[in-house]
């Protein structure tokens, strides 16, 4: 028989609180689930009005493909562009130098050094206006402003059109600077003679043709079977146009193909296969709401 306690005796202890039941959160027994760390973070970060950081992509990218190092390498380069116009102006002036002391030094009953007999000859001349004699009886005042400013905006033009380049345009690549280091030599021959040294002679049957038929047009028109007397930098000039030809001929036809499509941005050549950018926090959907 058990003997009762005194009023002031310390109960019996409270037996162990058992461990909530597995889903006892989701069917509202038990006490709640503690909050979601990350939630309660991008909901502070929201009442702040602080954007979340984007989240950091932790692949790296992939190497550039051979396409890819292909393009960059077929890029035209600045270095390529002066050291191509530096080789053709270094050989106008060479030759040049070369016409005036050879050929100088030759009496007028000779004058003339004969490569081809009655087709291709060597002789001096001074050329004071441009092409086919064009302001060639003008004055100097003239004459030396308008060739001067013709040939630094030809220049400019040159250079400017360079830059613009795409990878797959050869033909302007080689063009460009062959045009420009002809103009370089004629233009220092300007600046240093106030004319142009011309030495090559050319004549053929053709010409006096062409001039034939030009006559029929321009009662004015000089028949002869000379062409005028041109230089190494003339040359270069003619063979850097015709290129620049040729590239705008396949230009156009690449243009008029069917399904063709448009040529990659030169600038930055996007390789193949680098992963995708992640979309900012910003664009992230919005989180549902939560229940209490």
């Amino acid at each position: 028989m058990n003997e009762p306690l005194p009023p002031d005796a310390p109960g019996p202890p409270d037996p162990p609180a058992e461990p909530d039941a597995p889903g006892a959160s989701d069917a509202g027994l038990g006490e709640p689930d503690e909050p979601d760390t990350l939630a309660l973070a991008d909901e502070s970060a929201e009442s702040l009005g602080v954007e979340a950081p984007p989240v950091e992509s932790t692949s790296e990218p992939a190497p550039l493909t051979r396409e890819g190092l292909a393009q960059l390498r077929a890029r035209p380069t600045y270095v390529f562009f002066g050291v191509l116009a530096g080789v053709a102006l270094l050989l106008d002036i060479a030759s040049k130098a070369w016409a005036e002391v050879v050929l100088s030094a030759r009496t007028l009953d000779d004058p003339s050094i004969v490569l081809i007999d009655d087709h291709l000859l060597f002789t001096l001349a001074y050329n004071r206006g441009g092409a086919w004699g064009l302001l060639h009886d003008a004055s100097e005042a003239i004459r030396r402003p308008f060739f001067l400013g013709v040939s630094l905006l030809a220049i400019a033009f040159i250079v400017s059109l360079y830059s613009r380049l795409a990878p797959g345009q050869r033909a302007l690549k080689w063009g460009l600077p062959l045009v420009l280091g002809g103009a370089l030599g004629n233009l220092s021959d300007r600046i240093i003679r106030s004319s142009v040294v011309d030495f090559i002679d050319y004549r053929a049957d053709w010409i006096e043709a062409m001039n034939r038929g030009i006559a029929k047009l321009y009662k004015t028109w000089t028949i002869t079977d000379h062409w005028p007397t041109f230089n190494v930098a003339d040359i270069f000039i003619c063979i850097g146009v015709g290129l620049m030809a040729v590239d705008m001929i396949t230009s156009r036809r690449k243009h008029a193909e069917p399904g063709a499509k448009p040529a990659p941005d030169a600038a930055a050549p996007e390789p193949e296969g680098l992963p995708a950018a992640p979309p900012p926090a910003e664009a992230a959907a919005p989180s549902a709401e939560r229940t209490t």
